[in-house]
């Protein structure tokens, strides 16, 4: 029997990690959820509850954890990259605390030094704090950017150097985001589009795929724009989101929106996502 991807969202945690969160999960039509534990625009460490961080790891949700979008592991700053190891050291702290199944970071970018130079800053320093990640805790899951500036990871194909540069290392998983890889250039809104490029996804790194951010775009393919659009209603389009659910890669694989809107919109995004995964084959 197929295993069945469980179909939620970014979930605000006002009020409580689990209290708030598990609210928000119920109320927006969730199976799984996806939430960050800290300021997602500030280096600043949050102060932990261990009753909410235990009622959540005991509530039996399957939840991921996404680490601030300030962290860069390819930048030239000191000071960014030691505030990255920091802060990616403490989300996956609070991973193991809460239970998460995996810590969703971004894959970052060189900025203005060498390429080469900022992927032998991930072997030096994000390769460590793998290899600190205890037996049973979260994944670190590499989400590939829209391809702006002098992003490391964009398209599929450059999830390659990248896995390598962290030699392979076992709890290094994949987070797949369908508009920024649309945006990066792979075109999921022709037949077949999604169907190519997860294929190319399981030749490179089989098995690495832990979590889809299912999100439509509001700019074309190849924009290189990060703008994320409601299921359906954008360029990628809603048969490539069904596309999506037949591909034999992502059976068991949670999905999660980062749509924009508020609550209501959520519940009828994560509604389509639903009708399409379980729509006879």
């Amino acid at each position: 029997m197929t295993p069945t991807s469980l179909i939620g969202g970014h979930v605000s945690v006002a009020g409580g990690l689990a209290t708030g969160g598990l609210k928000f999960m119920a109320d927006i039509g969730a199976e799984m959820m996806q939430v960050f534990v800290t300021n997602p625009r500030s280096w600043a460490l949050t102060e932990r509850k261990p009753d909410e961080d235990a009622k959540l790891a005991e509530s039996g949700v399957e939840s991921f954890i996404h680490i601030p979008y300030l962290v860069n592991f390819g930048s030239p700053n000191p000071d960014t990259l030691a505030n990255s190891i920091e802060l990616t050291r403490y989300t996956l702290r609070r991973g193991v605390e809460t239970g998460a199944k995996g810590v969703v970071v971004h894959t970052g970018s060189a900025v203005t030094q060498p390429r080469e130079a900022a992927m032998a800053q991930l072997h030096e320093h994000l390769l460590p704090l793998l290899e600190e990640i205890p037996e049973g805790g979260p994944d670190l899951l590499l989400e590939p950017m829209a391809g702006q500036g002098a992003m490391l990871c964009a398209t599929v194909q450059d999830l390659e150097p990248y896995l390598a540069a962290l030699d392979w290392h076992p709890k290094a998983g994949i987070c797949f985001d369908t508009c920024h890889a649309f945006a990066a250039g792979h075109d999921l809104a022709k037949e077949g589009g999604v169907t190519e490029t997860l294929d190319a996804l399981h030749k490179i790194a089989p098995g690495r795929l832990k979590l889809v951010h299912a999100n439509d775009s509001k700019d074309v393919c190849g924009s290189k724009k990060d703008r994320h659009e409601k299921i359906g209603q954008g360029e990628i389009g809603l048969a490539a989101f069904g596309e999506l659910f037949r591909h034999d890669i992502v059976a068991g694989v949670p999905v999660c929106i980062e749509t924009p809107g508020k609550p209501p919109e959520y519940r009828v995004d994560i509604q389509a996502l639903k009708d399409l995964r379980d729509a006879p084959l």
